[in-house]
């Protein structure tokens, strides 16, 4: 949703809204690309549970660091293209290129990523190992106006927004949404296999110092930030119609303007926003702006971005990804795997309280596996694709134990 220009022209009415994002968030064509999203909680490598300094961490990234820790940093992209950027509690993120290879695409982010090690390393800074920081609570140690005016608007409703904001990360894989006529179709598919994929992927028990008992609690933060807008949408139907009621009676989050201050004066969705509840008409810049907002388990940005993936042990960071480009790489592969998890396809609360404990969802993710090891991308090394295959038809076969995998 990035754009290298400001459009400040006015809404000038709802079905312009719709239709902008409409055009936006769905964008057809062959799909050929795949690109990751890649969170990970900061920690001193000496004593993990000590509060992050944003000064340091912005030292450390250089002019790598984006403008929210080190404002003036020219933003450089690590050497193979990923961008970085950091969330309000911390947590450091790559963006990557797309890529039409599954391969070369973890070729690439596995360079970027050594080179990210080796910049936290200078300040004595590690990766964390597990979806939700394990040591430290929800603090917001960024102290930009976007971030307060959102932490504001979350506390209201519960704890949820600012554990979300603030101590998760995900692995979030990035896929073109595909031709128009097959969309629907591959929208269903990535939500049907959602929870089997989450109880596959849970990696988040532990909470700052306690186990929980929650196999993912990354995830049981997101659902519990703002519902229904942080919730699925329906299944069935059309995803672009969906998507932009979704877009549209959602919540403003926070309204920019100068100074420190972008709470929003009086609670109000979008739709509102443009039929004037706010006096000032909102701008097509404001319009994107909102959409950046919204976080449920899977959003549409030209591309399709899933959200719903717990992050990964360092050696294992590439399994959603591969998983699920093997899953969406095919008409056929797409209408099996929604047929596979058709049964399971709403237990997003049962995936993240019991993971692979929950047998239903276990045996739809074993599926899942046996699905995608027969349509692995050609690229990658046979070793690896062996190992991945390996590594989880063992995680979930019936005697296997059920502890995350980090």
């Amino acid at each position: 949703m990035t754009s290298t220009t400001v459009d400040s022209r006015p809404v000038p009415s709802l079905g312009d809204a719709e239709a902008y994002v409409a055009m936006v968030c769905f964008k057809h064509g062959p799909p050929e690309r795949v690109g990751v999203e890649l969170e990970w909680t900061v920690h001193h490598r000496d004593s993990p549970a000590r509060p992050l300094d944003p000064a340091q961490l912005a030292d450390a990234l250089g002019d790598h660091a984006p403008p929210t820790v080190a404002p003036g940093s020219p933003h450089l992209p690590l050497p193979d293209g990923s961008q970085v950027t950091v969330e309000p509690g911390g947590q450091v993120e790559i963006s990557s290129a797309p890529d039409h290879s599954v391969g070369a695409l973890l070729d690439a982010v596995a360079r970027d990523t050594a080179a990210l090690d080796s910049l936290l390393a200078s300040a004595g800074l590690v990766r964390g190992t597990t979806g939700i920081d394990s040591h430290r609570g929800s603090d917001r140690i960024l102290d930009v106006p976007r971030y307060a005016a959102m932490q504001s608007f979350f506390d209201r409703i519960g704890p949820w927004g600012s554990s979300m904001m603030c101590s998760t990360a995900s692995t979030q894989v990035c896929l073109d949404a595909g031709e128009e006529a097959d969309t629907p179709a591959r929208w269903a598919a990535l939500h049907s296999v959602g929870p089997a994929l989450v109880a596959l992927f849970a990696n988040s028990p532990v909470v700052a110092g306690r186990d929980t008992g929650w196999a993912s609690n990354r995830v049981r933060a997101t659902l519990g930030t703002c519902p229904p807008v942080t919730h699925p949408l329906a299944p069935g139907g059309d995803p672009v119609g969906s998507w932009v009621r979704s877009a549209m009676t959602a919540p403003v989050l926070c309204v920019r303007r100068e100074g420190r201050c972008w709470d929003v004066p009086r609670p109000t969705t979008f739709a509102e926003w443009v039929t004037g509840s706010l006096g000032t008409a909102p701008t097509y810049d404001d319009l994107d702006y909102h959409l950046s907002t919204l976080f449920p388990p899977v959003r549409p940005r030209g591309y399709v971005e899933v959200r719903y993936v717990d992050a990964q042990p360092p050696d294992a960071w590439h399994h959603p990804a591969v998983l699920l480009a093997a899953l969406m790489s095919s008409r056929g592969t797409v209408e099996r795997a929604a047929e596979l998890t058709e049964h399971c396809a709403d237990r997003w609360l049962a995936a993240a309280r019991h993971g692979l404990d929950d047998p239903t969802l276990r045996e739809a993710a074993r599926d899942l596996v046996d699905l995608a090891a027969d349509h692995l991308d050609p690229d990658l090394s046979p070793g690896l694709a062996d190992d991945l295959v390996d590594t989880l038809q063992r995680r979930t076969a019936p005697n296997a134990a059920r502890r995350p995998p980090a």
